[in-house]
């Protein structure tokens, strides 16, 4: 596989290792997603002050309204993230 291929199969891993774990296997609710970000993403919530943040942050991201995160609504939190980083790196001197 080339690496973006391997990319793309490693972020839809993780997102199935986390939505498994209760409710239904095809979304994140908002413990899952809690659990997904303090193990693979614990900067983004470095920042957040509590609970609070996370549902916020759950309501932001989910769409359709329907209280969990599915696969769609997860890689607008990835590519915002990616963007987020990309663009902080771009402004980084180069060695």
């Amino acid at each position: 596989m080339t690496e973006l291929e391997t990319a793309m199969v490693l972020v839809m891993n993780v997102f199935d290792k986390y939505a498994c774990t209760e409710g239904k296997k095809e979304t994140l609710t908002n413990n899952e997603l809690k659990k997904l970000l303090e193990k693979e993403l614990p900067g983004i919530l470095q920042g957040a002050k509590g609970k609070d943040d996370c549902d916020k942050l759950l309501k932001t991201l989910d769409e359709n309204k329907d209280s969990e995160i599915d696969f769609n609504e997860f890689l607008v939190l990835v590519a915002s993230v990616t963007c987020m980083a990309h663009q902080r790196f771009q402004k980084s001197p180069k060695k």
